[in-house]
């Protein structure tokens, strides 16, 4: 369903989860299962090396325009231009943090960028396809 059926005017109110991205098929899109060496796609049968592994943005939200709430999840490259980077160099940055400082917690990272994430769409207004 790539078409555009209708824009919506609304307000981001809550992000509903800390994963902004998630490991993806490149042929279907779909969350791939990784363990340390290898990947699985269990929808296509597509498989790989885990260092291979492609990323891809899901950023599911609360979102209000001036009648009703909607939850809705945006997925992929629009997410782009508003994170600055793609979901791959994302997923990369937050590794090379992870190692070079050290950090064997890595909720604490996650935490620091959950709250950029929510500072930077919380309360402001987009327009969405749906």
């Amino acid at each position: 369903m790539n078409s555009v059926r209708g824009l919506l005017a609304a307000s981001v109110i809550t992000i509903q989860n800390s994963c902004f991205t998630y490991p993806a098929c490149h042929r279907c899109c779909s969350r791939l299962i990784l363990d340390s060496r290898r990947f699985n796609c269990l929808k296509c049968g597509c498989r790989g090396e885990a260092k291979d592994a492609s990323y891809r943005y899901r950023l599911s939200l609360k979102i209000a325009d001036t009648n009703d709430l909607f939850d809705i999840t945006v997925f992929g490259s629009c997410l782009d231009p508003l994170f600055g980077v793609t979901a791959e160099n994302l997923q990369r940055y937050i590794q090379d943090f992870n190692q070079l400082s050290g950090e064997t917690n890595t909720d604490a990272s996650r935490g620091l960028l959950v709250r950029a994430v929510e500072s930077c769409f919380i309360g402001k207004r987009f327009i969405f396809g749906v």
